[in-house]
C-alpha cells in the first residue's frame, strides 16, 4: 500500500521500551534506527507524490529500509 507508515514506533509499539533502551545505549543501534525512520519517511512523502523517481532508485531505497528493518528487529529480539 502506498504511503503506508512503517516507523519503528508504528511496527513495533509493544517494543518501545527496548527500542529507547538501546538507543541509549548502543551508537550503532541509534544510528540505524534514526536512518530507518528518516528513509521510511521519504519513502512514504515519494510515494503519496507519485514516487518522482525511477523504479530502480524507489526499490533501492525499500531494499534498504527492508535491511535496516532487519538488523533492528534482529537486535530488538536478543536484548
Amino acid at each position: 500500500m502506498l504511503g503506508e507508515n512503517h516507523s519503528l514506533a508504528h511496527e513495533y509499539p509493544e517494543h518501545m521500551d527496548t527500542i529507547s533502551q538501546l538507543s541509549a545505549s548502543d551508537d550503532t543501534f541509534a544510528e540505524n534506527a534514526s536512518n530507518y525512520d528518516a528513509l521510511d519517511r521519504e519513502i512514504r512523502k515519494l510515494e503519496l507524490r507519485g514516487a518522482p523517481i525511477d523504479d530502480h532508485n524507489m526499490n533501492s531505497m525499500k531494499l534498504n529500509r527492508a535491511e535496516l528493518k532487519d538488523w533492528l528487529h534482529s537486535r530488538i529480539m536478543n536484548v
